[in-house]
């Protein structure tokens, strides 16, 4: 008899999020579990199907939930889209019984509520401090010469640049930026009439060369434009190949982030 590959026994779903059509935003796996399977098995198989992450969640009580996420090389401390996903899976599927769902993690809680069809996610805010030096080339590690600062958290790198146009011509060169001690590098430039916020993510080392729409980065800028324009809303478009649409809000030491999410396709998982 053939073994099974996981242990896991629960349908997946793939979701697009930060977007309403499909193969357009991010795409992430949910598994709602009655009880988290080992780590290693969420491991197989978060790099089994490489998708930036799949969400693991499990039922508390009510509209408590645990959730967990797992990139494709390791277990993420914070995702914003999977977070959409898993939050569109809950309530799409009638799994829970109001339009909120409340969320536990590792560090902290979270919460995520719909109206009609966009969800809103309430994050902590993630403020990010200028750089006086970086232990890379701007140049090297995203092929854009001039650049207006750095900023960083405990995690991440974000390059400030001049222009929008700049953000859409990065070519990120995924070796350098793997040789940098952090978890990804983000770019970021101001926005126009369409949009306050333009964007793209490179996280190599968690197994993804850019992330198409990520929700934590923005937690990030939320605190860095607010800082700079004073503007508490904004709307924010990222620049990766699929591109995505976020409403972010900065509230201090929350931020909340909105859009909408698309059930591409639901199986099994043995």
């Amino acid at each position: 008899m053939e073994k099974a590959a996981l242990n896991i026994g629960h349908t997946m779903y793939l979701v697009d999020a930060f977007t309403d059509v499909p193969f357009k935003g991010n795409p992430a796996g949910v598994c709602v579990v009655d009880e988290y399977p080992s780590d290693a098995e969420m491991q197989r198989l978060a790099h089994y199907f490489r998708w930036a992450e799949i969400s693991f969640v499990k039922r508390l009580g009510g509209n408590d939930f645990y959730i967990r996420w797992f990139s494709p090389n390791d277990e993420a401390p914070i995702c914003g889209h999977a977070t959409m996903a898993a939050s569109h899976v809950l309530f799409s599927k009638g799994l829970v019984s109001e339009n909120v769902v409340n969320y536990q993690f590792n560090s902290g809680e979270l919460h995520a509520t719909r109206n009609d069809d966009v969800i809103t996610m309430d994050f902590p805010a993630k403020p990010v401090q200028k750089c006086a030096t970086f232990p890379f080339s701007v140049s090297k590690v995203i092929g854009i010469k001039s650049y207006k600062e750095v900023v960083k958290d405990d995690l991440i790198y974000v390059i400030v640049l001049n222009l929008k146009e700049d953000v859409f011509n990065a070519v990120p060169n995924v070796d350098e930026i793997k040789q940098v001690d952090c978890r990804a590098i983000a770019i970021t430039a101001p926005g126009d009439e369409n949009f306050d916020i333009y964007s793209r993510y490179f996280p190599p080392k968690i197994g993804v060369n850019e992330d198409q729409v990520c929700g934590s980065m923005h937690c990030r800028l939320a605190c860095y434009w607010h800082s700079i324009t004073g503007k508490t809303v904004f709307r924010a478009f990222q620049a990766s190949r699929r591109t995505g649409v976020l409403h972010v809000e900065y509230a201090g030491d929350r931020v909340k982030l909105s859009g909408k999410a698309y059930t591409v396709c639901e199986f099994k998982v043995p």
